[in-house]
């Protein structure tokens, strides 16, 4: 085996270029999204049509996706817009975790990439706990106040939506386009700082680090899951593709697998930066190590049923 770490410029740039060109048409898409709910989505509409009570409105928020499918690239910038009309900090990161794993694409790929691997019984695993956790970590976010969880200035975006231009809106319709234009640029901006700077950090580690180092891990199942989780995070593979990379790791026990497709749309290392333009740095850190423990715990636990 040859060195843990071997920086190629060549192989560096190819697999960043690789990332980019990969998740930034879902973060324009997610910012095109953005600008079409600032201008044509009535204010609080959001918060009419999902449940009162918070904890039944986090349990919807989860199946959002199934409705508005979403990349983890692209849910960010919407979800900030969809607080900006009046969806609860608590409903938009339920819908934010869930979206880019329980939706129907991600379903069909899933089971695609299983074939021959219990391609069912992964497929309502990687669902249902996608949604789950989802669920419980927007419970969760509905007890913290927001000045602990949001930025101040999304606080402020929040507390005064005209200022985002959510009550000045123009007249007309194409207007109201152009309008929209001008938030999408805004958000894809102010979100493609924190991408790029994400899918350098993961091309980085793609192309340096020697992955057969952790390929001893495999024979025990709480290193093979945090090794697995680990790695999610730091290929930052889009959840309509990852499927496929994590049929292929066959040394590691299915409930490792399994970890790394609900860990890792959920929280990778591109995420880290994205979420930061939203949440509070702090808020992002407990959010990834409460994420890591938590799926972890479970996915070890589901030993039992001989995955």
């Amino acid at each position: 085996m040859t060195g843990a770490f071997n920086f190629h410029f060549q192989d560096f740039c190819f697999a960043f270029l690789s990332i980019l060109l990969e998740g930034i048409p879902f973060l324009l898409l997610g910012t095109i999204l953005s600008g079409l709910i600032d201008q044509f989505l009535p204010g609080r509409l959001m918060t009419q049509l999902l449940p009162r009570n918070a904890y039944a409105g986090a349990l919807v928020s989860g199946l959002l996706g199934i409705v508005f499918p979403m990349c983890e690239c692209g849910v960010v910038p919407v979800i900030r817009r969809l607080m900006a009309k009046g969806l609860p900090a608590s409903h938009a990161v339920a819908y934010m975790l869930a979206a880019p794993i329980v939706n129907p694409i991600v379903a069909l790929s899933t089971y695609a990439a299983f074939k021959g691997q219990s391609p069912l019984d992964v497929t309502i695993l990687r669902l249902g706990l996608g949604f789950g956790i989802a669920a419980l970590v927007g419970m969760a976010v509905h007890n913290l106040p927001l000045r602990h969880v949001l930025r101040q200035n999304v606080i402020a975006e929040i507390a005064h939506p005209g200022g985002a231009a959510g009550d000045r809106r123009p007249a007309t319709f194409i207007g109201r386009l152009w309008a929209a234009l001008a938030v999408c640029v805004n958000d894809f901006l102010a979100m493609a700082v924190y991408f790029v700077l994400g899918a350098a950090a993961a091309a980085l580690f793609n192309t340096s680090v020697n992955q057969e180092v952790i390929m001893p891990l495999a024979t025990n199942d709480w290193l093979a899951t945090g090794a697995l989780m680990g790695l999610a995070a730091l290929l930052c593979l889009c959840s309509t593709t990852d499927a496929f990379i994590a049929a292929t790791l066959v040394p590691f026990p299915m409930v490792a697998k399994l970890a790394f497709l609900v860990f890792g749309p959920m929280m990778d290392l591109k995420l880290v930066f994205i979420y930061s333009a939203v949440f509070r740095k702090r808020f992002v850190l407990g959010l990834a190590v409460g994420l890591f423990v938590l799926i972890g715990l479970i996915c070890v636990r589901l030993r039992v049923l001989e995955l």
